[in-house]
């Protein structure tokens, strides 16, 4: 069917975007796809969520993280992500919380208990390319932003550039003119100063933070 006038303006169907949910419980799982494929979109449930990202089955995942083991399958998730969109559902409200699964990698935080037109919502705008969280989550990210730039030198920003390249920590090394060793634990102390625990938290922040 080709597209119909109304008004003097040409309507253009919605297209159908593939998205994943991950969540413990069936019912919780069964009432998401159920919102997401009344708005058009084509819904999984897969049990490898990242084995599916990596069979390039979709776009988008929303995934629940609530444990520890969730908190790594969000990382997992975001690195095997680089060409799609993760929307996290915490139980948790604490901005600090949002903030650091942004921080992981997810594009939009959104409770996990919001009605079926707000997880809409901010599926369709993740998908347009916005971020979507509440406010406490952005002005912690934000006053994170504005503190860890006093808190690292630029030589420190040079390594960051060349891990965001790449890079190993023992080519970092050699361009710095460090032990392998000393350049693991000088990592380390810059990922703490900056509030983060990994290379690719680090990574993220400083691409947030606009230093590269």
């Amino acid at each position: 069917m080709g597209n119909s006038a109304a008004g003097g303006r040409d309507f253009v169907e919605p297209v159908a975007v593939r998205i994943a949910v991950v969540d413990p419980l069936p019912m919780f799982r069964q009432g998401v796809v159920t919102a997401l494929e009344a708005a058009g979109h084509i819904v999984e449930s897969p049990v490898d969520v990242v084995a599916w990202l990596r069979r390039g089955a979709g776009t988008l995942v929303l995934l629940t993280v609530v444990s520890n083991d969730d908190w790594a399958l969000l990382g997992q998730v975001c690195a095997a992500a680089a060409s799609h969109l993760v929307i996290a559902l915490l139980d948790d409200a604490s901005p600090v919380i949002g903030a650091r699964a942004v921080r992981i990698g997810a594009h939009s935080v959104v409770p996990r208990e919001a009605p079926a037109v707000m997880l809409s919502r901010t599926v369709d705008a993740t998908l347009e390319g916005q971020a979507v969280m509440p406010a406490p989550v952005a002005a912690v990210l934000a006053s994170d932003l504005l503190d860890s730039t006093h808190r690292v030198t630029a030589d420190q920003l040079s390594w960051l550039r060349l891990l965001a390249g790449g890079a190993t920590v023992a080519e970092v090394a050699e361009q710095a003119g460090y032990s392998e060793r000393a350049m693991f634990r000088l990592l380390q102390k810059l990922y703490r100063n900056m509030g983060v625990d990994s290379r690719l938290e680090a990574i993220m922040r400083a691409k947030e933070a606009g230093w590269f």
